[in-house]
């Protein structure tokens, strides 16, 4: 039996009408979040989007500004910017990069670090952006390319400008270098200013005006297809050039110090006294810096490092020394104005002090004494019995409160890097550090600059030239001039404020002025070789900083020693006395005396800075 199916069309008719009418909404709601989507976009958030569209074509790009230049006091340059050539390859237009690299590596020197840098920045860079394949080539190296130029499509080399230091190791450490910007320094540093490849001052000089050395970065807005390609420039914005500046560094004078240095180790600072003005700052041995302009190779460094000698290591500034003999006009003044002995007074020498209830030996570099001695035969002579019993006299805590007046114990405040504090002793110095009582043994050692005394040659040069000056302490500054390229000015800097040590009677300075005078002109000078000849007036003061202790009742035999355990040589000076130009201190490491090994070295100097500056007949 068969059945008929026989169709609803009405039920067929209304589920076709219900799902048109989803539909129809669906539709009607799709439609309505497209036109609301369109209206935020063309209308609510138009500004946001073209925004948007004009960066992805129009681009920022930035331009380096010259660095200023450096000169010397008399306009020699110290600094300066000189055109370097670089090998660049645009990746996108070599047909066999490794074949080419291979190629260009029999034609000119590429190492394994140049082409390891090569190889990571084209991971960072589009194809048609160029890359640096080697910086600095030679006039050979780039004659070379030129004429091979047209083997190698994609390759090209750019001019750009580098530091440059044409008096090469010399002044080193006033100028310090510049070199490529690390990633600690670029979390530190305006990110508008600099770029992983941008220069920067790293020490001396270079760093502490980095500011305004550097410049202002100049930019140009471009516009860019879809690959990042630059179809046209928009708009620039120049860069600024860094300001120029001219240091108080009279080079000839620098070159001068460095070359009667010699092969020592060790430090000078000569300072114009009526200004406070360094006039030279050596710390020898000296490195070149232009090494590390382009970024120093490892071999490079490990030769620096080598030897034992430390040449990046300031030894004017960072360099902490006992003093020696160089404290004694210091401590004698301090005594004079505390009345502790006249300048008349004889203390009796017999080669060695001994404090009250003690047996120990205080002993005089002179074993068999200086007999009665006065303050200015003690300064002439270097006694030391003599400053053992001043010292006793006025106890420490007068001593650092005395000598805390020139400076000793705390920065001058240079305008440049690297400046230690030296060490000045005090009772509670010692009590803080070292957690003990100071004995009055530790009084009489620290009254001929040894024991805790430490201090840089900055700071004895400093304290010379305000000895020099009775009293009037103008602080050390390297910056003369500044130099706006904008405007074309030139900008005097401003000397920090000076100081007057005041002391009870003027008549001091000119006693321990006088014995100072005695070192050098005098009969029994420690120093009278070099004032043999000389055509003007020196102060001086010889000195020699104790390197290895020697046990009670023995000798000190310098040939016996190793160089190393030797004394410090050292010696202070300034000249003419009367209207002093310049004051220098030298310290020579393990030199020995001062008087035979230092004292020479200043003469030179100064006698180079008054014959060229000043009448041979300065008195």
């Amino acid at each position: 039996m068969y059945r008929t199916l026989i169709k609803d069309l009405y039920m067929e008719a209304r589920i076709f009408n219900v799902r048109a009418i989803v539909a129809a909404l669906v539709a009607i709601v799709l439609i309505s979040l497209l036109l609301a989507r369109l209206f935020q976009l063309q209308i609510t958030e138009h500004d946001h989007f073209d925004t948007l569209s004009n960066n992805n074509r129009v681009r920022l790009m930035s331009s380096e500004p010259n660095r200023g230049l450096i000169y010397d006091r008399h306009g020699m340059v110290m600094a300066e910017n000189r055109p370097t050539f670089s090998l660049d390859i645009i990746p996108e237009e070599v047909d066999a990069l490794d074949t080419t690299l291979s190629q260009l590596g029999n034609l000119i020197s590429l190492s394994e670090s140049d082409i390891k840098g090569f190889n990571k920045s084209i991971k960072r860079r589009k194809p048609f952006q160029s890359i640096t394949l080697r910086s600095n080539l030679s006039e050979k190296e780039v004659a070379i390319l030129a004429v091979n130029r047209y083997r190698f499509p994609g390759v090209d080399f750019k001019t750009k400008l580098t530091r440059y230091y044409p008096m090469g190791s010399s002044a080193v450490h006033v100028l310090g270098y510049v070199g490529r910007i690390d990633e600690d320094e670029l979390q530190r540093v305006d990110s508008s200013q600099y770029n992983g490849s941008s220069p920067i001052g790293k020490i001396g000089i270079e760093s502490y005006y980095e500011k305004e050395l550097r410049g202002q970065r100049g930019y140009q807005k471009v516009e860019v297809n879809v690959q990042g390609r630059v179809l046209r420039v928009l708009d620039e914005t120049p860069p600024i050039p860094g300001k120029d500046l001219v240091l108080s560094i009279d080079a000839g004078l620098q070159a001068t110090a460095e070359y009667a240095m010699g092969d020592n180790s060790g430090a000078m600072v000569a300072i114009e006294p009526e200004t406070g003005e360094v006039l030279a700052m050596v710390s020898m041995p000296i490195y070149d810096p232009n090494l590390f302009v382009h970024g120093i190779s490892q071999k490079a460094y490990t030769a620096l490092q080598s030897g034992g000698q430390r040449p990046q290591f300031n030894r004017a500034l960072s360099g902490q020394y006992p003093p020696g003999s160089i404290m004694k006009p210091f401590i004698g003044l301090g005594g004079l104005d505390a009345s502790v002995i006249g300048v008349h007074d004889e203390v009796f020498c017999e080669g060695y002090f001994m404090l009250p209830n003690e047996e120990r030996q205080y002993r005089d570099w002179k074993r068999t004494g200086h007999l009665d001695t006065t303050m200015k035969k003690a300064l002439a002579e270097s006694c030391d019995v003599y400053f053992y019993k001043m010292s006793y006299l006025m106890g420490i805590d007068r001593i650092s409160s005395f000598l805390d007046q020139f400076g000793f114990g705390k920065k001058m405040g240079i305008d440049t890097t690297s400046e230690q504090t030296g060490l000045l002793p005090s009772r509670e110095w010692k009590q803080k550090t070292k957690n003990t009582i100071w004995y009055p043994g530790e009084t009489l050692i620290t009254g001929i600059g040894q024991g805790y005394m430490l201090a840089t040659p900055l700071q004895m040069a400093s304290a010379t030239a305000t000895l020099s000056m009775r009293g009037l302490r103008k602080p050390p500054y390297l910056l003369k001039a500044m130099r706006d390229h904008q405007t074309g000015e030139m900008i005097d800097s401003q000397p920090p404020e000076h100081k007057q040590i005041s002391i009870k009677s003027n008549r001091h300075w000119s006693n321990i002025i006088n014995g100072m005078k005695e070192v050098v002109h005098g009969r029994h000078g420690t120093a009278r070789l070099i004032g043999e000849d000389l055509t003007y007036t020196m102060a001086g003061k010889t000195g020699t900083a104790q390197v290895y202790g020697i046990a009670q009742g023995e000798v000190y035999d310098e040939e016996s020693l190793a160089k190393k355990l030797r004394d410090h040589a050292l010696f202070t000076a300034f000249a003419p006395i009367k209207k002093p130009k310049i004051a220098a201190t030298i310290i020579i490491e393990n030199g020995g005396s001062g008087g035979r090994v230092a004292a020479p070295i200043v003469k030179q100097v100064i006698d180079h800075y008054i014959h060229k500056n000043y009448s041979k007949n300065a008195r």
